[in-house]
């Protein structure tokens, strides 16, 4: 009987394996500002104009403190190439918009937009959201008026704060996606 020889396993490098863990901080003194640790890698980033919060509120501009898991990236495929991930992706469309509002059953979560335009607008004409990465922050239960639509996306030109979400360049955002599963811990605070 001939043998055949077995191939190895296939294993991820650790530059391509999902990371355990990523830490964002405040920078010291600038209370929109900070710092996201990551595989090595220290990545400005833009924070809510209220800083980081323990106590989220709705419209607060408060990045919420806590530990969180990224749920799936939004991507506009317009705008780029569909980048690498390790996360469920769902495309952007025009109807496609976040409920903010702490009376409605669809409270911090995906809906089609009305023609009254409720809910904050995924398809913008910025370039803010055409990479969102959605997190379980208020999700599970969802508390009204606990905050929403929390998420790690582009940021302004000038690192100007965001309304609570962890914003960052598009080239950062890009290496961060490739590296992002379902167990990655988002740790903020």
């Amino acid at each position: 009987m001939k043998k055949t020889a077995r191939s190895a396993p296939s294993r991820k490098s650790p530059q391509t394996r999902p990371l355990l863990r990523l830490i964002v901080r405040r920078a010291a003194g600038q209370r929109s500002r900070g710092w996201l640790i990551a595989g090595g890698q220290t990545i400005p980033v833009a924070l809510g104009r209220g800083g980081i919060l323990a106590d989220k509120r709705e419209g607060d501009g408060g990045t919420p403190r806590g530990t969180f898991r990224p749920l799936r990236l939004w991507w506009r495929a317009d705008r780029s190439p569909r980048p690498r991930t390790h996360l469920p992706i769902r495309i952007i469309s025009p109807d496609d918009a976040w409920c903010e509002d702490p009376a409605s059953r669809h409270y911090n979560q995906p809906i089609h937009r009305s023609p009254a335009g409720e809910g904050d607008r995924l398809m913008r004409d910025d370039h803010l959201y055409d990479l969102i990465v959605e997190i379980d922050h208020n999700t599970r239960p969802r508390i009204a008026g606990r905050g929403s639509a929390v998420f790690l996306h582009l940021a302004r030109d000038n690192f100007g704060p965001t309304a609570g979400c962890v914003a960052m360049t598009r080239p950062n955002l890009t290496r961060l996606l490739a590296r992002l599963g379902p167990n990655t811990k988002i740790v903020i605070g």
